[in-house]
Order: C-alpha cells, then sequence, then structure tokens
C-alpha cells in the first residue's frame, strides 16, 4: 500500500545513502493504531503513532525535562507570548519543506479538534513572524505553555490541503470515520509507514530525509503487530518471534525478567484507571450517595494485589503523588456494609440493574478489571450487564455514551493535575473541548471554577492549593470510581536497547532506538 504519490522505497534508504544490512525490528504492542489523524483521537496509540511519523515541537525526556524537536529554542516575549525558533531545513516525508506556516496550519486545526481543543482552550493564536518563527499567544498567564506545545506535531498543510478524488477535503478531520487523513501521512518524524492492514500489521520504514542526524538510532523497519492476547504476545517475545511487546501482563513480569535473552523494563505508572457513572442515562447515578455507595463497594485494593499482582498503585484520586493536586488524606474507601447502608439511605435498598461497557485491550487486564467490579457490586443488588470489545470497537461506543458505566483510563496530557479534570470530570462543553471523556455527564460549578483558576495561577503553592480542593471536591461527591494508577512494563530482546527509549508517557521514541 502507498501512502504518498512517490515511491516508499527510495525514503527508506540509510540516512546518507551508505549501504549497509537492513536492520529490522518486530514489534507487538495489545493493539495497532486505530487511524493515522494525529487528531482525531487523544489517545496512547494515536500518540504513539505520532512519535513515530511526525515530531513535536518539544518533548519530554525520561526524567520528566523538556527537550528540543522541531523548535530548536524558545523564548519568554511578554506574559502572554512564547516565541519559538524551528530548525531550518526539516523536510516532511512528501519532500516539502517545514515552515512556521505548517504550525500556523496544524494549530488551527488542533483548535478545531473535538478531542484536543480543550489542551489548547487557553491559546488564541500563532502569529507567524518567519519562515523559521512563530509566536505562541495565550489570553492570560499560562505556566503550562512548554507542556502543551509537546501536542504540537507539524502537519505538511501542502499534503494535507486540497480534495480527493471523490471531492472530499483533504484536511478534514472525521472522528471514527473514513477520511484522507485517516489512511495517509505525511510528517517529519523518523518513519514513514509503507504498509498498513488495520488489526493486522503496520509496517514502518526509516525516512531517507529525517533531519535527526544526531539520532543514534539504527533501526531501518519496524513491523508492527498487534496481539491481543497477553500469553500469545509474551510467548511471541520468548520464542524469538518479535523484539519488542507492550504492555508486559503483570502474570508474566519476572517470566520476561528472568528468560535468557529478554529484558524486562519497568516504570511507576501515572495513568489514572477509572469508571464513571452516566447521570444522563441512570437516575439514580444522579444521587451522591448512590455513587458513592459504589465507590465503597469496588476492593480497588483486591484489584491491584490479586489481578494486579501488586503491580499498579491504589488510588483515590486522579492525581498520582508528584503531581500538584496529590492530597495523601484522601485514601481509598472499601467497606460493603457502609455500601449498603448508603444505597438503603438513598432508596435503593434492592437495588437496580445496569450495563457496562470496557475495552478488552487498552489498559492492562481491563477486561478482568471490569469483571470484578462487576461482580463486587453485585454485592449491593446491581446487576451489571457486562460488555467488553477490542478498542477499535470501544471508543465509537465511548463517544455514544452507549453504557452505564464505561471504563476510561487517563494519563495527564500536561503532566498536570488540572488535565485530568478537564478531560474527565468537567462540565461536558463542545464549544471548549471540556468534559470530552466525561462519560458520567457529572458537573460542578465550583470544581469547573477552581480548574480555570488554577491554569492562569502560576505561584506553585497557590496552585496546588487550588488543585487540592478541586481533587477534594471529586473525591466527596464520588464523581468517579478511581481504581488504580497503572504501572508500565516492556519486554525486549537482549540487544534491543529498549530502556532508552521508553519513557513514563509510554511513547517510546522508537526513532532513537539501537540495537546490537
Amino acid at each position: 500500500m502507498k501512502f504518498f504519490g512517490y515511491t516508499i522505497a527510495a525514503c527508506a534508504l540509510a540516512i546518507g545513502g551508505a549501504a549497509h544490512a537492513e536492520t529490522t525490528v518486530k514489534v507487538a504492542y495489545d493493539a495497532d493504531p486505530v487511524s493515522l489523524d494525529p487528531h482525531e483521537q487523544l489517545s496512547g496509540g494515536t500518540l504513539q503513532l505520532s512519535h513515530m511519523v511526525f515530531d513535536p515541537l518539544v518533548r519530554w525526556t525520561q526524567d520528566l525535562q523538556f527537550e528540543p524537536r522541531l523548535a530548536e529554542s524558545w523564548e519568554q516575549v511578554d506574559a502572554l507570548t512564547t516565541r519559538f525558533h524551528l530548525r531550518d531545513g526539516v523536510k516532511f516525508h512528501s519532500g516539502n519543506e517545514m515552515t512556521a506556516h505548517d504550525v500556523d496550519w496544524t494549530f488551527d486545526r488542533l483548535k478545531e479538534s473535538p478531542d484536543f481543543k480543550g489542551i489548547f482552550a487557553l491559546f488564541t493564536d500563532v502569529k507567524v513572524i518567519d519562515d523559521d518563527t512563530f509566536d505562541l499567544i495565550t489570553s492570560e498567564p499560562y505556566p503550562l505553555v512548554l507542556h502543551t506545545a509537546t501536542y504540537i506535531f507539524p502537519m505538511d498543510s501542502a499534503f494535507y490541503t486540497g480534495t480527493t478524488a471523490e471531492g472530499k477535503d483533504k484536511a478534514e478531520l472525521v472522528k471514527h470515520g473514513d477520511s484522507f487523513a485517516s489512511r495517509n501521512v505525511s510528517g517529519t518524524g523518523p518513519y514513514v509507514i509503507s504498509e498498513r492492514e488495520q488489526g493486522v500489521k503496520v509496517v514502518f520504514d526509516r525516512f531517507g530525509g529525517y533531519w535527526d542526524s544526531a539520532s543514534k538510532g539504527n533501526v531501518d523497519k519496524i513491523i508492527l503487530t498487534p496481539i491481543k492476547e497477553d500469553p500469545t504476545r509474551v510467548a511471541a517475545l520468548l520464542s524469538g518471534d518479535v523484539d519488542f511487546i507492550a504492555p508486559v501482563p503483570p502474570t508474566d513480569l519476572k517470566r520476561v525478567g528472568e528468560n535468557d535473552g529478554t529484558n524486562l523494563i519497568t516504570m511507576p505508572g501515572t495513568r489514572i484507571i477509572t469508571f464513571q457513572m452516566n447521570q444522563n442515562r441512570v437516575e439514580a447515578f444522579k444521587d451522591a450517595r448512590v455513587r458513592m455507595a459504589i465507590d465503597y463497594a469496588v476492593n480497588n485494593a483486591g484489584i491491584v494485589e490479586r489481578i494486579m499482582r501488586g503491580f499498579g498503585t491504589v488510588g483515590a484520586q486522579a492525581s498520582p503523588a508528584g503531581y500538584l493536586g496529590y492530597d495523601e488524606s484522601l485514601t481509598p474507601r472499601y467497606d460493603v456494609e457502609k455500601a449498603k447502608a448508603l444505597m438503603a439511605e438513598a432508596g435503593y435498598a434492592d437495588g437496580f440493574e445496569i450495563t457496562m461497557m470496557a475495552p478488552n485491550n487498552r489498559y492492562v487486564n481491563d477486561d478482568k478489571i471490569a469483571q470484578a467490579v462487576a461482580s463486587m457490586l453485585s454485592k449491593i443488588n446491581i446487576k451489571v450487564d457486562l460488555q467488553t470489545m477490542p478498542k477499535a470497537q470501544y471508543w465509537p461506543k465511548f463517544d455514544e455514551r452507549a453504557a452505564d458505566m464505561m471504563m476510561i483510563g487517563w494519563h495527564s496530557d500536561t503532566e498536570d493535575s488540572a488535565n485530568f479534570h478537564q478531560f474527565l470530570s468537567a462540565c461536558p462543553d463542545d464549544a471548549t473541548g471540556n468534559g470530552q471523556y466525561n462519560s458520567g455527564g457529572y458537573c460542578n460549578a465550583e470544581a469547573d471554577a477552581l480548574m480555570n483558576a488554577s491554569n492562569s495561577e502560576t505561584d506553585p503553592e497557590k496552585r496546588a492549593n487550588m488543585l487540592r480542593q478541586l481533587e477534594g471536591i471529586l473525591y466527596n461527591e464520588a464523581a468517579f470510581i478511581p481504581l488504580h494508577w497503572q504501572n508500565l512494563a516492556w519486554g525486549a530482546r537482549s540487544g534491543v536497547h529498549a530502556e532508552d527509549i521508553v519513557n513514563a508517557l509510554n511513547f517510546p521514541y522508537f526513532g532513537d532506538l539501537v540495537v546490537d
């Protein structure tokens, strides 16, 4: 399958043109990207793909510092303006040169994306100074400008401009739909996509015109195969059929770590796994006592101990330790008798029936966790009709709010507490993008006001107080059911130095991968 009007093979030559034996790495994830459009869905799979075929202005290092990428430098011009200086001579896969005008075009598209525009709510404009310089402007002082710049992956505006043979706009952004951008890609990243069969295989070839000549990465081809079943994925690594897998399930950590010929890489995670309760579908969920009862009925510590095998951190709030909003006084609550009393107090002692949906290949043990939660709710007379499905089918259902309770995991896009509330529990607002992943319909004006105030507060101590107050409101109202922060685990064949490219964000930088 060809993605451009030129030959992919020509782009797969080694940088510098020197002939050498091709280095291929076979990767197995639990799922493949659902789309090639970097703005269609705000998800880990999309961002993993973006770091392979696009490049951000700035990216995070393993120790969570900022590293220049397409922007080689920046400075604060005034309280509302940050000026970025782009690297000169960067080429897109199409051969077009990247300029500040592409950044401007990309920014406008981000502001239109239902999923991404919430991140950019306080950003008003990109002002082009010249081809290599632009200003990123906010509506008020904002302490997370660089955090947000990690989400700007300049797109090839010329490539995505015009109409298809069917007369459709090439820049069209269609969620879960068939658009030009969902099937075609021209980025600045280390790899081009030479072959793709959804759910079967994606082939990435090294881009011969890649700008980062300083990168030590020496992998010419990556073949990504989705393997949903944990045992099959682990077996593929141990047998040598693949070179890198993610995730390694908790049940196989020891096996992969102690096996000759493979290495286990682990990190503490900051992705909170939760369930949301849809107040628009279930009248009982509008009662905070019922939501609290569900929270008391769910043994999240037991889930971490038995299902996650200890490979996770029990959560009672969205913010993990180390984030400004983390409040150590907010502790998990598990008490079935208390849960029953709350149900009776709310008038639901006899319970009710609900539907529940969860993915079965997005989060570690997601289907087993959902089954456990459904079983726990039966103890307070809530009968659950549970359906699990692959993430490619799950996300359209999530966007439809197709069940009464739905699973959602979230890693803060900005490595900041406010982002959790902005997307998971803020009052849903199509205009701003707030609450885009709030399938519960929870809404609290005081919580939203604290989030908005924190976004323009530059004093860290004051900001931390606001964010802790926000977490307290959500905890006291049981706005959602927090389960745990999911730890990260990757497995790699010996000689594949994946330890240098993985990070707490779970966006491996494959362009820098070195294989012996």
